[in-house]
């Protein structure tokens, strides 16, 4: 698995490097090759934030901790990502199998428009999925609602979190 540690607004140290190297490691036996992962780290009023981001194969395991320490947070998003790992391992080995790895070209700017409303922007691959493989990521994101294309349709559409813990579904009216 290919592995990019960045320290925001700091330095990350070559013994933080090695033990995240090591942590990391065993998720190899799940993509081998064919997964990317960066590794975030921030420090803010000795608050210490780690956030883990695996791509792989179309897939896009996530987990963002705060800490006392980075070690700590490093062992929660770890076991976090696992947990999301194996709970959908069924549906990762198909996707392995079936589709080969998909890197998703995650751009991110920060703009300042002159209207100054809009703070960022971000881009994203819009592949073709269903409903249910769109709420599946939007979960493994941590995420409140997921664009995508329906692969039926190939219109646009948006899942969400309900309040009430249910998912809802919006699509485009035509016309």
């Amino acid at each position: 698995m290919k592995l990019n540690i960045v320290g925001r607004q700091m330095n990350v140290y070559e013994d933080m490097k090695l033990l995240i190297e090591k942590k990391l490691a065993k998720f190899d036996k799940f993509f081998d090759r064919e997964g990317d992962a960066t590794v975030t780290l921030s420090c803010k009023h000795n608050d210490k934030s780690i956030e883990i981001t695996i791509s792989a194969a179309g897939a896009l395991f996530r987990s963002e901790v705060r800490a006392d320490s980075f070690r700590d947070a490093l062992d929660v998003a770890c076991s976090n990502i696992e947990r999301q790992i194996r709970k959908n391992k069924t549906r990762l080995a198909r996707r392995l199998r079936d589709t080969g790895f998909v890197l998703p070209d995650q751009g991110y700017d920060d703009v300042v428009p002159d209207d100054e409303e809009i703070i960022r922007t971000k881009t994203f691959p819009a592949k073709p999925m269903s409903p249910e493989e769109a709420i599946l990521q939007m979960n493994l994101l941590g995420h409140q609602f997921f664009v995508f294309n329906d692969d039926q349709t190939g219109q646009t559409c948006v899942v969400y979190t309900r309040h009430d813990g249910g998912y809802g579904l919006l699509i485009p009216e035509q016309g």
